[in-house]
């Protein structure tokens, strides 16, 4: 691998999660402005959304503490002030210039609906919108003690940055006007624990009616549901992908970061759902071009990292897609004061990502103009591998499922215009069928 960040941005990309950037006066000067820095669902995007070479997409720390200590700076230049560079401290050596990720005009807008902010109902990681439609996570309603996972910031976000309860009206004309106006392709649904197990309830509702009236792809991340069924279910109505957040790997670990999981799940819980969504997709047929994937998302960084590779080792060859995150000590979270990991230590990790996905022949990066912001994706693990030659004919078939999978979403949405163009560009107010 290319082991200089001004030549390879996958591992610049990787060195922002875990040193964070500064931003130089020069910044603040008035000029185009990107998105604003918010806090929404779990915390992760607490960050600047930054557009790096190669078109990678990224949220990089700057107002958590350790970012203040970083060796990188964020300066503009040029007689406009539009450039945007990246200056290593000390001798300001130029790193990279970057772009601020767009901000789209609905950002300003209020909903029709309720009068209630846009953002506050989604928001936009990287290319895609994030919805967290519901209350907080049960977890950090516990009494005398919160049993909430230490790395989040939910309870801290809902009511803030992040509005706590949003109808399903709310949601589907934000998701419309993101669909028109940012060209996205993909929503994707959390939901934190909730006594009873609704929170797939809760999702349904929203699920119909978007997939009624927008034709986009649908995720949904949630705890693993007692009856599994319920994922062929979610699969009939249209979604298509599935996450489990387990976290943690090695298991005492996992009881200590997130002791209200342990207690109401267990980590095999996790992954038994993990494998039976994964054992979903293995059931189309030959010519099923619907989309569908099964994640099992870890967090690097807060475990050793053979653990983290363990995990990996364990999602691909049960045919799931492992979804990693770069620990961020947020601000005012449990482990605030806890350290982000090291690069160096990252770096086998991600590697093993990708190659771990190529080996299991895995769809990875498939999906039309899913660029994330908050993670490194399996298929950017391709920057830190030392054996790209070995995956250049699966990288060729990879690019032609994308091919096949990006016509099919095309000409879905085509019918989805024709519809809503039939109807006087109206949304459809009838609840959608199961």
């Amino acid at each position: 691998m290319e082991t200089d960040i001004r030549y390879n941005p996958g591992l610049l990309k990787l060195e922002l999660y875990c040193k964070g950037i500064r931003l130089d006066d020069s910044f603040f000067k008035e000029s185009k402005r990107g998105r604003q820095i918010m806090r929404t669902r779990a915390g992760l995007g607490s960050g600047l959304e930054l557009v790096l070479e190669d078109g990678l997409w990224t949220n990089v720390p700057v107002v958590e503490p350790f970012a203040a200590n970083s060796p990188y700076l964020l300066f503009r230049e040029g007689d406009d002030g539009e450039t945007l560079v990246i200056r290593r401290d000390g001798d300001r050596e130029k790193i990279a210039e970057v772009e601020l990720s767009p901000k789209p005009s609905w950002y300003e807008r209020n909903t029709e609906v309720s009068g209630k902010p846009m953002t506050r109902v989604g928001s936009l990681q990287g290319t895609y919108l994030g919805v967290y439609p519901s209350k907080v996570c049960e977890y950090w309603l516990d009494k005398p003690e919160k049993t909430n996972c230490k790395f989040c910031s939910v309870g801290l976000n809902l009511g803030a940055d992040d509005a706590d309860e949003k109808s399903v009206e709310e949601v589907l004309e934000v998701a419309i006007a993101a669909r028109d106006e940012s060209k996205i392709t993909y929503v994707d649904f959390n939901t934190g624990h909730y006594t009873g197990e609704t929170y797939l309830d809760i999702l349904e509702p929203y699920i119909r009616r978007l997939k009624e009236e927008t034709g986009l792809l649908i995720g949904v991340q949630t705890p693993p549901h007692a009856d599994l069924s319920r994922y062929d279910r979610l699969k009939e109505m249209g979604v298509n992908r599935v996450s489990f957040c387990f976290e943690i790997w090695d298991e005492e670990r996992f009881i200590d970061v997130c002791p209200g999981k342990h207690r109401e799940y267990g980590l095999k819980r996790y992954l038994d759902a993990v494998k039976y969504c994964a054992e979903i997709g293995k059931r189309r047929g030959p010519f099923d071009f619907d989309a569908w994937v099964s994640n099992g998302e870890i967090i690097a960084g807060l475990e050793k990292p053979e653990d983290s590779m363990a995990a990996i080792d364990w999602i691909t060859e049960n045919g799931a897609i492992p979804t990693v995150c770069v620990f961020r000590p947020l601000k005012a979270t449990d482990y605030a004061d806890v350290p982000p990991p090291k690069t160096e230590d990252m770096i086998p990790v991600f590697a093993r990502l990708y190659e771990a996905c190529m080996d299991h022949d895995l769809p990875i990066g498939v999906a039309p103009n899913v660029h994330v912001s908050l993670v490194l994706l399996p298929e950017e693990g391709r920057y830190f591998t030392s054996k790209p030659q070995k995956y250049r004919w699966k990288e060729m078939k990879l690019k032609a499922q994308k091919t096949v999978y990006r016509k099919k979403f095309l000409h879905d949405l085509e019918t989805f215009d024709r519809r809503r163009a039939e109807n006087g560009g109206r949304i459809v107010k009838e609840p959608a069928r199961a």
